[in-house]
């Protein structure tokens, strides 16, 4: 498995069938093969259904079994808590798993939304240096090892074709002490964004692996993280502050623009956003504003506020004839300012004002 790999388009439902069915047989016989990427997984079932599809996939083109490899995303609190399960239906298929901070992250907003003690601040104290997330990450990756799975570091965002050069400088050096600490807690590979930031990946994981492909023998016998270390938020700093308020709104807005014109991977705010990301930013807008939170300018998070502060933001926005603003907006007011919380940023879109939309052709990246 390759130490450092850059982000790949996801494989639904919907395409993996027909992506190995035309493809399968080719990789193969170029010494490669049919590799998966899993996604969204929340139980052992999904897990055992994708096992069951990849062995009768493999006997309907008579092809070895096995020769399908999956890495499994491990990114919501349900699958957090099974990924022995996850790893045990998957064994004849599964290259590892991958550690998804932010996805975790806003599992836990979405499934604890409703607890007081679990509203969050500002994304940029999200970092994987809290307690929770050092505790995912040592739990996956001893928990892999003892399974000779290999364990994947979670995703670099940054977008090294910013123009600001002391920017993008500054913020490798951020993404290098961050694969360092991952290869130091036993990742056998990270995630980058972008092909970019390849050659730095591996040259950090070159640097602690040495000659050694992987770190399988690391069995991480010092890594003692159950439940309760994976839900502590002990220690984290609580303030949300009106910059912050703001940067989720673009974030959420910007990504939904792009997502209805077909991209589902956007440059925004200096980094790459994906879903995950937007994910999380309209879930702390809809938290905050159930929770009453009160900024640190003493102002109170209402959906009058979030309205005032989005009007502004959007009001300084360059706009094209192809942008799709005014539909990014009714979907962030209906899965961020509404009473009810929508399970995912995108099903609001789905609804039947946007139906027309999706007949005409509209590409919907996950």
């Amino acid at each position: 498995m390759t130490r450092a790999a850059s982000q790949r388009p996801q494989a639904p439902w919907s395409t993996s069938g027909l992506y190995f069915f035309h493809n399968a047989r080719r990789l193969v016989d170029n010494g490669s093969g049919p590799y998966f990427y899993l996604p969204k997984l929340e139980s052992f079932r999904e897990a055992r259904l994708w096992n069951e599809i990849f062995v009768f996939a493999q006997d309907y083109m008579g092809i070895p079994q096995g020769t399908i490899r999956a890495t499994a995303h491990i990114e919501t609190i349900t699958a957090v808590f099974q990924m022995e399960e996850i790893l045990w239906e998957l064994r004849d298929h599964c290259a590892g798993l991958n550690a998804a901070g932010w996805d975790y992250l806003f599992s836990l907003v979405k499934n604890f939304r409703n607890s007081p003690e679990w509203v969050l601040p500002d994304r940029e104290h999200l970092t994987m240096g809290l307690p929770l997330l050092q505790a995912f990450a040592d739990r996956l990756v001893s928990t892999c090892h003892r399974r000779g799975a290999h364990a994947i570091g979670t995703m670099g965002n940054l977008m090294t074709t910013h123009p600001d050069k002391e920017f993008v400088a500054s913020e490798l050096v951020k993404m290098r002490e961050d694969k360092a600490r991952e290869a130091s807690r036993g990742f056998d590979g990270t995630w980058v964004a972008e092909p970019g930031l390849v050659d730095d990946a591996l040259e950090v994981f070159d640097a602690a692996l040495g000659d050694k492909p992987n770190q399988l023998d690391n069995r991480r016998v010092d890594a003692h993280a159950c439940a309760e270390h994976m839900l502590d938020v002990s220690g984290l700093d609580t303030t949300v502050t009106e910059e912050g308020v703001r940067l989720n709104i673009r974030v959420a807005i910007g990504y939904m623009n792009e997502w209805l014109g077909g991209n589902g991977n956007v440059a925004l705010e200096n980094l790459l956003e994906d879903a995950s990301t937007a994910e999380i930013s309209r879930s702390q807008i809809w938290q905050w504003i159930r929770h009453s939170v009160t900024l640190d300018n003493g102002k109170q998070v209402t959906r009058d506020l979030v309205e005032r502060y989005m009007g502004e933001e959007l009001a300084v926005i360059e706009r094209h004839p192809a942008d799709h603003y005014t539909e990014a907006v009714e979907i962030f007011r209906k899965s961020a300012l509404g009473e009810d919380f929508p399970e995912f940023l995108t099903m609001p879109a789905y609804t039947d004002h946007l139906v027309d939309r999706v007949s005409k052709g509209a590409v919907f990246a996950a």
